[in-house]
């Protein structure tokens, strides 16, 4: 590979949340010429709301980057900015939408990370919702930003396993770092013009697998054989808990929500938010919602058996263990 032509390509890299950080992280020390970072504006938050920064933003004061942060994408100063930069190419990461003047202003085009394997579960939370449907894997897809979201043709892409038990965070910290090292095969790819773009259309209705290139480590797409299930942005009435479903299905979707925004039900009139349990399938459930000796469980009914508690939070209280909150509280 000619070396000096990828680390001469100059990229502006647009994210914002820890997800962000580990690619812009793995770019800047696989030598690549960062001319550019474009984050959130601080906002207010925390205690006395104080002005926060993005983590992104964190990264770029400390390596020396030069940032910029608009409030708006079309702002003309913003724009009259960006030009200044002379992107060859940009990379978006856990970012917001762009318009059209943004993503289509370098000559090679922008390039966006999504956490899932393209064209499935495309939107604002493809990680959720792969871990809330039971999938037994997922991955990360390079591809080249269009019009509409998530639609653009592929570039690569890698897959993983997701342990039964695995929670939203635990496939989020294994995405981030495989993302990363996909991200900088991606640019060195486009440096020297080997990758080949594979429209997601043509990946639908038909079978598909992931190839692996013994040379290169990278993933490329092939085709994708049953429609592609969506990633829609998660909601309040998303996060309750129905517990006349399997416990297959309500142990996904406390693990699809977990940490944030966490699955909930009721207890006596308060929300309690479950973040970490265990099934218990073959059991006849009893007629009460719940079942618990006061000291060590905590059982909830569902259709097919019971979801026995390990980690929860009460309305007002602290996250904690069922032991720990099992001692503060009486049913």
């Amino acid at each position: 590979m000619n070396e000096e032509k990828f680390k001469d390509l100059r990229i502006v890299f647009m994210g914002t949340p820890e997800f962000a950080v580990a690619s812009l992280d793995a770019l800047v020390k696989a030598g690549c010429n960062i001319v550019g970072v474009i984050t959130a504006p601080d906002k207010p938050g925390g205690r006395g709301m104080q002005l926060q920064q993005s983590e992104v933003k964190k990264y770029a004061v400390e390596n020396n980057l030069n940032f910029l942060q608009p409030e708006k994408l079309k702002n003309p100063e913003f724009l009259e900015q960006l030009k200044l930069l002379k992107a060859d190419v940009q990379i978006v990461v856990a970012f917001r939408m762009l318009p059209e003047i943004v993503w289509n202003m370098p000559h090679m085009g922008t390039i966006n990370l999504h956490g899932s394997l393209l064209p499935q579960y495309r939107g604002a939370a493809p990680i959720n919702w792969a871990v809330i449907n039971g999938e037994k894997e997922t991955g990360v897809t390079t591809f080249k930003l269009q019009h509409q979201i998530d639609t653009g043709d592929i570039l690569l892409q890698q897959s993983f396993a997701i342990g039964e038990n695995e929670t939203a965070v635990e496939v989020h910290d294994t995405m981030k770092e495989m993302g990363a090292q996909l991200l900088v095969k991606t640019i060195k790819g486009l440096a020297e013009g080997t990758l080949k773009e594979t429209p997601q259309l043509s990946m639908v209705n038909s079978h598909w697998s992931i190839e692996k290139s013994e040379a290169s480590g990278s993933h490329s797409p092939l085709t994708i054989h049953h429609s592609p299930k969506h990633a829609p942005k998660i909601f309040t009435e998303t996060c309750k808990i129905d517990f006349t479903k399997t416990v297959e299905e309500v142990h996904n979707l406390i693990r699809g929500l977990s940490p944030f925004p966490g699955a909930f039900t009721m207890l006596n009139g308060k929300m309690l938010k479950i973040y970490k349990a265990m099934r218990q399938e073959g059991l006849k459930p009893s007629d009460v919602l719940y079942e618990t000796d006061g000291k060590t469980f905590l059982k909830f009914a569902c259709a097919n058996g019971y979801i026995d508690v390990k980690e929860l939070q009460l309305e007002g209280k602290k996250k904690m263990t069922v032991e720990e909150f099992l001692r503060g509280y009486r049913f």
